[in-house]
């Protein structure tokens, strides 16, 4: 199981939900962490949405980034 972390710039990209679903049903640890207002909506269950910076700071988001196996940008 990978730890994949997807980085979500601003909302509606539909690609990025198509992707999320497969890697949670590849069996990986899907965290999202969406760096605008009203990104994130209609994500699949089973995903971890982290909104920055109101939840996590963006020193937390680097961490985040270094432990994650995977990180895809969008």
């Amino acid at each position: 199981m990978a730890r994949v972390l997807h980085l979500l710039p601003r909302a509606g990209i539909a690609l990025a939900s198509i992707t999320i679903r497969g890697d949670l049903e590849a069996g990986d640890e899907v965290t999202v962490a969406v760096l605008a207002d009203g990104a994130g909506d209609g994500l699949p269950d089973g995903v971890r949405l982290e909104r920055v910076p109101s939840e996590v700071s963006y020193e937390q988001l680097l961490e985040r980034i270094f432990a994650a196996d995977r990180v895809i940008t969008w």
